[in-house]
């Protein structure tokens, strides 16, 4: 009797547990954490590893299993992106002021509006910020405990699956958002972005998301 007990709560194998987290991640619209997976899966598995035979698996495929922020999901294999051209046609192009502060708030993240204002040398316009939080690339972080308690801003994991980050740490430098034509030869007063030294490329991205 104990043993049929026993066999009730025994976590199906491996292979198993992998096409169930499979199904789970095409099946979902956004990225899945490994605590979402927990809860839709039967009791006992693992899908921290089936994650990892998961992502072996896909190497070399036409979709590759990705890790966004603290998510994962499927994603087309970056040489294939030309392919998907046609089917994300951008609509509208970023001002020149709204790259800059999303710039700034990625590199300089928890920001405020005061700083980002201080860093581009001009104020910052109430449509840039909107722009950017309707775009969902930029959320509100936790206030400040200064006068005022003003607000800050960070990227938001939207920002990263749309990029292909996995981390504010894997933002590119200058030379590279030049190269992406996200950033023109010329630079606001005062923007500081990592450029010819590697050691910046992390500055200000210790906190990504806040509580």
């Amino acid at each position: 009797m104990m043993e049929d007990e026993a066999s009730l709560f025994e976590a199906p194998p491996m292979g198993e547990q992998e096409r169930m987290v499979e199904a789970i991640l095409f099946a979902m619209a956004e990225p899945v954490t490994l605590a979402e997976l927990s809860a839709r899966l039967p009791h006992g598995a693992d899908p921290a590893e089936a994650l990892v035979h998961l992502r072996k698996r896909y190497e070399g495929r036409g979709v590759h299993l990705v890790k966004v922020g603290d998510a994962y999901a499927f994603r087309t294999a970056p040489d294939l992106g030309q392919l998907m051209r046609r089917e994300s046609v951008e609509t509208r192009k970023l001002s020149r002021a709204a790259i800059e502060t999303l710039a700034i708030v990625a590199y300089h993240q928890p920001v405020t509006r005061a700083e980002i204002e201080e860093i581009r040398g001009v104020a910052v316009s109430r449509g840039t910020v909107d722009q950017l939080l309707e775009l969902d690339w930029i959320r509100l972080g936790r206030r400040r405990m200064t006068p005022g308690r003003p607000v800050t801003f960070v990227v938001t994991e939207h920002f990263l699956d749309h990029f292909g980050l996995e981390s504010a740490r894997d933002l590119p430098g200058l030379k590279e958002l030049r190269a992406a034509g996200l950033l023109d030869n010329r630079t606001a007063p005062g923007l500081s972005l990592p450029g010819d030294d590697e050691d910046e490329a992390t500055t200000g991205q210790s906190e990504l998301f806040e509580d």
